[in-house]
This record gives C-alpha cells, structure tokens and sequence, in this order.
C-alpha cells in the first residue's frame, strides 16, 4: 500500500474530482483519438452528461477540438471525433551524446515535424551551449508556422539534479557539477527547458507513448546502451530518482572490481562490459574511447559496422557480440533480482543485433536469477530508429499537462 505523504500533498477540495477526470479524459484521447464522446463514456464508465460537460470545459480551453464525423452510424446523428489540438506550438528535444548530439522538433503530441539534425558534441560546456542554442533558433526559424515552442527537453548520459538541472557527473562527456539548465535558460528566457539522465528519459518515453500495450504499464525498466549505459526504472507509474538524484545508475554496479576500467574512473563497472565502447575495444583487443585520439580504422568504425560484419561471417566480431550478450545478461539478473519489473525494454545501437544475441542474454539471466519466474521476465527491444532519449526529452515537456494531479 502507499503511505500517504506528510510533506508533498495536496488535499482533496471539491474540484479534485473534476481535475482528476480532466487529466482521465484528456490522457484517454490522447492514447485513443480519434474517439467519440460516447466511447469515452464507456471508457471512463460514467455518464455522457458528465462527458459533454467536461468536453465543452476543454473545447472552450483549446485543449481539444472536434474532427471528422464517424461514417459507420446506424441511426441517429453520426458521431463527432475528438482530438488533441496541438495548436501552433512545438517541442524541441535534445539528445546529447558523448560524439554528437541530436535534436528533434516536434508537436505538443510528440509528432515529428522536421527531420532529425546531428551535430559533434562540444566537450566544453560554455561551446556546448552556444552552439546548441544557435541551431535551436535556426530550426525555429526554418518553422516559421509556428506561433511558439512550449518546452526544450535536453537529455544527458549522466546523473541529473532536476532541481537545479545541474549535470551531477556524466563520465562520458567529462561533465562535473555542470550547470547546464541557467546558461539555457538565459539563452530562451521565454521557454522553459528541463534536464534528465537519458536512461531515466527513455523510460519515461515508454510511459507517455501512444501504444496502449506500453502505456499502460505501471513498472518497468529501461536499459539504454551506446557510448555508456543508462537505466531508468518506472514503479507504480512514478520515475524512480532517489535522494540524490543516483536511483537506477546500474551502469555503474561492478560485475567485477578487477574489471576493466570505466568511464567513472572505477574498475569492473556493468558499463565497462557492455557500452558501444566496451564491444569495440573488445572486437579490437585495444581501448576504442572515443575521447582519445584513435586511429582511422578504430575513429570511424562503429556498433552498426561490427553487427554487419559479424552478419557476414566475421566470427571474432560475432564472439565480441556474444560476449557482451553474457554481460549484459548477468547485469539485467540483478535488476530482476532487486526490482522483479513487470518488463524491461532495452535500447539502443546493438538491439539490431538482438536475433544473434538474445539466447546468450536469456541463457546469463537463467543463470543468475532467483526464480524461475524471473528468468521469464519479459523483454522488449527498442530499436534506435524509435529515438527512445528523443522520445523522453518530448515527454519531459508534454507529459505535465497529463500527469495525475497528486492528492493525499
């Protein structure tokens, strides 16, 4: 049972209940649109004049609007559609990385609107944000439809304060007690822009998505791997943080102390064994960080290009792949051991390879896990053309408007 907060609470008025329906009716078209007023009755299981009030309180808002009529009435007046109305206004979401960076446009629904831009990262913060905030306005500038931007979403492979959207330590860009939110926030004073630890991103990215099979679950853990590795667990619909900001850093939980070493500076991190980084070095038999200077072969070979050779009978490539399998494996039994998730979903680069590394994965999960239940611990994979951090750095700015409003 949940115990009921004595600190962050608001108490029940008589418009609790109207809010709390609002937030029902408004996530429902959302995940269902188009949708009539009567199956959202039925969806909601009250009644329609309870419907057409709160329906007529949110067209007179300009939070929905009415769309085509419904073809397939047998009698009577044919239904009229609802919808989201998204306006004029957009979402800028930003994925940063330790090589490049990605940015994405799109409406207050997370539809895309323009194609995905790359950029390399700027290491050093002050360079980073400049040349951030330069093609922000670029990109508005090419929209020029767009009447506003509700919300920057920035997404970072490291440990976040939401607080203060100061960058904790993220290793793999060389990020210490950076402050990443001001210098942004100076930059789009009329915008509000939010901070988040990528892999706490792309499970909120599964949470706010439109498919009801996903949505609809209420604890999960999403394990995204590239440069690092980044987790984020979701239980009982909420985003696990912590204290300080550290809940869900798997990444950095030793498999080994006389691993290799880390990002973080530690040896035998889980990162170690299974980041983009850790499978190339180990396919090369040499350190492939990409921070170091590399030569050609090793500066430009990627995830993608070891998975096509290891597709084309390359059998060392194919046994680093294995190998990264077994770890990632044995990392995912102790999550299952701690959390028992209902389902954990990995992303990520090396998920194109998942036909050729999934029976390794299962096979370390047996062997370490509990319970034969958790063995059978369902797995999803999110492939990286699904920009699950993207996803995420969308949600942190549409996602406010259809929280649950938080009573007792």
């Amino acid at each position: 049972m949940r115990k009921i907060s004595s600190i962050n609470f608001k108490t029940a008025t008589r418009g609790t209940s109207r809010e709390i329906n609002r937030q029902i009716a408004l996530n429902l078209i959302r995940t269902h649109q188009p949708i009539s007023r009567a199956d959202l009755s039925r969806l909601m299981e009250t009644n329609r004049a309870n419907i057409t009030f709160l329906i007529n309180e949110l067209l007179a808002e300009g939070l929905v609007r009415e769309g085509a009529t419904g073809g397939d009435a047998k009698r009577g007046r044919k239904p009229t559609f609802l919808h989201l109305s998204t306006g004029q206004k957009c979402a800028i979401a930003i994925d940063v990385r330790a090589s490049r960076t990605f940015l994405m446009i799109t409406d207050l629904i997370g539809k895309q609107l323009e194609d995905i831009i790359s950029f390399p990262t700027e290491l050093n913060p002050a360079q980073f944000v400049a040349s951030l905030a330069r093609r922000i306005r670029q990109i508005l500038a090419e929209k020029p439809e767009i009447s506003g931007c509700d919300g920057i979403g920035v997404v970072v492979p490291g440990m976040v304060d939401r607080k203060t959207g100061k960058v904790l330590n993220a290793p793999t860009l060389g990020w210490r007690d950076v402050d990443l939110l001001a210098p942004l926030q100076k930059e789009f004073q009329d915008i509000t822009v939010q901070i988040e630890n990528s892999g706490k991103a792309c499970a909120l990215s599964q949470i706010w998505t439109t498919r009801h099979d996903v949505s609809a679950l209420n604890d999960l853990v999403f394990v995204s791997i590239s440069d690092g590795v980044g987790v984020g667990v979701i239980v009982n619909g909420e985003l696990m943080r912590g204290r300080h900001n550290t809940a869900g850093e798997f990444g950095h939980v030793p498999l080994s102390i006389d691993g290799p070493k880390c990002s973080c500076g530690a040896s035998g991190c889980w990162e170690a064994y299974i980041s983009n980084i850790a499978t190339l070095s180990r396919y090369f038999g040499k350190n492939v960080n990409k921070r170091q200077p590399q030569s050609l072969e090793t500066a430009v070979f990627t995830i993608e290009d070891l998975i096509k050779r290891a597709r084309g009978g390359d059998g060392k490539a194919l046994a680093a792949l294995h190998s990264t399998a077994h770890y990632l494996g044995l990392g995912l039994s102790s999550i299952i051991n701690a959390i028992d998730p209902t389902c954990i979903f990995i992303g990520g680069e090396i998920t194109e390879a998942w036909d050729l590394i999934e029976p390794e994965v299962r096979a370390a999960i047996k062997e370490r896990v509990l319970t034969a239940e958790g063995a059978k611990t369902t797995m999803r994979v999110v492939p990286a053309t699904e920009y699950p951090r993207l996803r995420g750095a969308v949600a942190l700015v549409i996602a406010p408007a259809f929280a649950a409003p938080m009573v007792a």
